[in-house]
């Protein structure tokens, strides 16, 4: 019985660790992996958010535009990046054959 749980424990989509190992579903993925994504998230978050206001105060000032044509040109590019991945996934799916 222990044999065929040990067997059971595997992934059986042949995914394999760095090493080259079959990789075994408890000990792998779960709240580690979890707790991983939603900590990288939300720096990722941080980081876009103070860009997007450190380029708002840049364009001011640096560049000498008006306060509502920086905030124009930074909602473009917000915009933009938001757009980009849904351009990138039809590139990808119809043009290269992959996702």
């Amino acid at each position: 019985m222990a044999v065929e749980q040990g067997i059971d424990d595997y992934t059986e989509d042949g995914t394999v660790d760095l090493k080259g190992n079959p990789v075994r579903r408890s000990k792998r993925g779960g709240w580690t992996a979890c707790s991983f994504v939603v900590v990288y998230e939300v720096f990722e978050r941080m980081a876009y958010y103070e860009i997007s206001w450190n380029l708002v105060i840049y364009l001011s000032r640096k560049l000498h535009q008006g306060t509502v044509k920086s905030a124009n040109n930074v909602t473009n590019w917000v915009g933009t990046i938001w757009m980009t991945p849904i351009l990138g996934a039809y590139v990808a799916d119809a043009h290269l054959g992959r996702y």
